[in-house]
């Protein structure tokens, strides 16, 4: 989804190649043997973890030499170590993990500094704000301030290793109930494409049972179990379990939907 979106604003600028063409749904990540790398372009980009329809990488695409890696990281930063030294530029936007809307954090190669389209914005060129230590204009204070905040907690909570940690048993605990109810609950992405960030699934079947799933969200929200319905453009039920999400909030929720299965299977 946001791979696509970034993908068609890329195109105003200069010629994009889709390294495999936009699917129908996203529940999988291609194989590498079907990707159409170009070894002369400018950059390589990807969207770490897909948030609609909850898929994510579970690994660093590996791109021709020269050519740098660009990623978007809105979605899953510091939610587990990540080697930079294998990126050209990563970049997110605040709000999912280290802080409220309105900041992006970026990390960028020094080598790719300086070199902006003629048409590029000056608030948007990077080795601006390089220069100017990201005070070229006048910053968001407060999300920059929260944001600092946030990161001060990941720290003393024992760093991205973790985080990563933690993600892991959480995602794990839903996705082992839903496999467990053999079709009650369906997840359609494949393994080892499933999100630590965002578990997607329907209720009463693969393409779910609408009177369901609003029992289930009614319900739910009755508990304080809330904003689990699903991306406008899918439906379903999606739990997002960011870092600030506690094992203790997930197992709360594992424990209803076990009830709910409970009550209403066939």
């Amino acid at each position: 989804t946001w791979s696509s979106k970034a993908a068609k604003e890329a195109a105003k600028y200069g010629t994009v190649n889709m390294v495999f063409p936009k699917l129908e749904s996203f529940t999988q990540i291609p194989e590498k043997s079907t990707w159409k790398l170009d070894p002369e372009a400018s950059y390589a980009y990807y969207c770490a973890n897909e948030t609609v329809e909850g898929v994510e990488f579970q690994f660093v695409p590996e791109v021709p030499d020269g050519v740098p890696l660009v990623c978007d990281m809105s979605s899953n930063f510091f939610s587990r170590p990540v080697d930079v030294s294998k990126y050209g530029l990563i970049y997110g936007g605040a709000q999912k993990n280290i802080g409220p809307s309105g900041v992006t954090l970026v990390i960028i190669r020094e080598d790719l500094l300086g070199s902006p389209l003629p048409i590029c914005p000056v608030v948007m060129d990077y080795s601006i704000m390089a220069k100017n230590n990201s005070l070229y204009n006048t910053p968001p204070t407060y999300p920059i301030y929260v944001m600092g905040e946030v990161l001060k907690w990941v720290k003393r909570e024992g760093g991205v290793e973790e985080m990563e940690r933690r993600s892991v048993e959480k995602s794990k605990m839903l996705y082992s109930i839903i496999d467990e109810t053999i079709g009650f609950y369906t997840n359609p992405v494949e393994v080892n494409a499933r999100s630590r960030m965002n578990v997607v699934f329907r209720v009463g079947g693969p393409k779910g049972n609408e009177d369901l799933e609003k029992k289930f969200l009614d319900a739910s929200a009755s508990q304080g179990l809330l904003s689990l319905k699903g991306h406008r453009s899918v439906g379903g039920i999606r739990a997002s379990i960011y870092n600030a999400l506690t094992i203790k909030d997930v197992q709360r929720l594992c424990d209803f939907m076990k009830n709910f299965f409970l009550e209403f299977k066939a």
